[in-house]
């Protein structure tokens, strides 16, 4: 066995018999600070080996654009890595980066931009100067602006390209028809390539201000150094007005009633989606555990929501997610099937929704071993410390550091009540978006309608409010 294997059996040995689990997953190596100006500051130091991570990260990304800024997180994430008032241009921006040892990249996702920087440990304090140059002061300069327009329209090219791609676009727009732009991290087409250097110049006086960020330092760091050269090297900049009290983010409506989407495209492979609206974090936490929990089981192969559908042959793969999100996070049923048996499958995954909160549709032992292996999980994703890093500004992001301080704790509590709480309350009886798409010139093409989706999941009981 590898050394991790081993690891990993010897820690499931521990949890299983009966060793405290909050105790073992704590993160209790989170240390964190705020600056005057606002600026959370978050340490997570590990000597493994002799290197540092800076993170910053910003409340920003798609649930803050409206449609006339769809896109313009992604391309302000792009205009990160070029010149600034310190450094004049994108190839003296590189050098630099050369000359500190700086592994980079960034993301943008639906409430958070990244920036990170991965640099030998000695280099931490030039490493900081350098990032807190890069987010105070960003150049813009219009040559490099329209090039990395290009580069961002490539992205979306892309996307585009892929056959299943308008098929996603077409349900999401029906499951946020209000405010789809505050779902789509990518952008429109549109938008991006008629952006301007002072709608940039207004999401940086919005959202890049030191109240609406946090900077991590992790890996071979000392936390009261850290803390140190932050407060020396991030004090001056300058707070801002809070963006959500002067630019507060609509909820998303309710569905009102199911809806059926069937399109047809150059795949080989149908799919089927189905989607609801699900928790936010803010407003129902404890749901957002159980759906964690709930997620996982249904992903192991012995559970029998797998051996109905996968170990059946009716579908190649199936699966229930929820993404935690503080603005509504959706909950997303998902198949691939035969041709052949496409009807089949689409009734089969409905009727699987229904079973869950039936007495013994999971045992106890897969409840407790779900929440116990989610817990070990947890522990190995500190073994990389950069990307443990991305994870902790991501739920700085989307929930706040003590949620996921508590996150384990809070999983550890999860029951079959609350698993069947959460899905009664945002599944079962629930309006949802159902989407299908199939290859196209097949006889599947004519077969399955819009009408034909509903009738064949209303034959099963399917549950919600049906269009009108």
């Amino acid at each position: 066995m590898k050394p991790r294997l081993v690891a990993l059996a010897l820690i499931t040995v521990s949890l299983l018999a009966g060793a405290p689990l909050g105790a073992q997953t704590a993160p209790d190596i989170i240390e964190s600070r705020t600056l005057a100006n606002g600026l959370t500051v978050v340490v997570l130091p590990s000597d493994a080996v002799p290197i540092a991570t800076i993170e910053i990260c910003v409340k920003n990304g798609a649930f803050t654009e409206p449609p006339e800024f769809n896109g313009l997180s992604h391309l302000y994430e792009h205009m990160f890595f070029k010149g600034n008032a310190v450094i004049p241009d994108q190839e003296a921006y590189l050098a630099r980066m050369r000359e500190l040892g700086i592994v980079f990249n960034g993301t943008t996702s639906n409430e958070r931009v990244n920036y990170f920087f991965t640099l030998p440990a000695d280099n931490l304090e030039p490493g900081l100067v350098f990032m807190r140059d890069a987010i105070t002061t960003p150049k813009f300069d219009p040559v490099e602006f329209e090039k990395e327009k290009g580069v961002v329209l490539g992205e979306v090219d892309r996307n585009e390209s892929s056959p299943y791609y308008d098929w996603g676009q077409q349900v999401d727009k029906r499951v946020w028809y209000a405010n789809h732009s505050r779902k789509d991290s990518l952008g429109d087409r549109t938008t991006i390539t008629t952006a301007t250097i002072e709608k940039m110049e207004t999401m940086k006086s919005r959202y890049y201000v030191p109240n609406n960020s946090a900077l991590f330092v992790s890996g071979d760091v000392k936390p009261e150094v850290a803390f140190a050269l932050v407060e020396k090297i991030f004090a001056g900049w300058k707070r801002g007005d809070d963006p959500f009290t002067k630019f507060p983010i609509p909820a998303h409506p309710p569905l009102a009633a199911n809806e059926y989407v069937a399109v047809a495209a150059p795949v080989q492979v149908p799919a089927i989606q189905i989607v609801w609206h699900g928790p936010s974090v803010d407003v129902d936490p404890k749901a957002t555990f159980a759906a964690d929990v709930l997620s996982y089981i249904l992903s192991q192969p012995t559970s029998k929501f797998q051996k109905a559908l996968v170990e059946t042959g009716i579908t190649f793969n199936a699966g229930l997610s929820y993404y935690t999100q503080r603005y509504t996070g959706p909950i997303t049923l998902s198949a691939a099937a035969p041709p052949e048996r496409l009807e089949e499958a689409i009734g089969a995954l409905v009727a699987e929704i229904e079973k869950i909160t039936l007495p013994g549709y999971f045992s106890d032992e897969q409840l407790e071993n779900a929440k116990t292996i989610l817990a070990i999980e947890d522990l190995y994703d500190r073994e990389n410390m950069s990307n443990f890093t991305h994870t902790v500004s991501f739920w700085w992001a989307t929930a706040s550091l003590d949620y996921y301080k508590n996150y384990i704790r809070q999983l550890q509590t999860v029951t079959r009540a609350d698993i069947n709480a959460y899905v009664s309350k945002y599944m079962l009886g629930k309006p949802f978006v159902a989407g299908v798409v199939v290859p196209a010139g097949s006889p599947l093409q004519e077969k399955i309608t819009p009408e034909r989706l509903k009738s064949l999941m209303r034959q099963v009981g399917a549950h919600g409010e049906e269009a009108k």
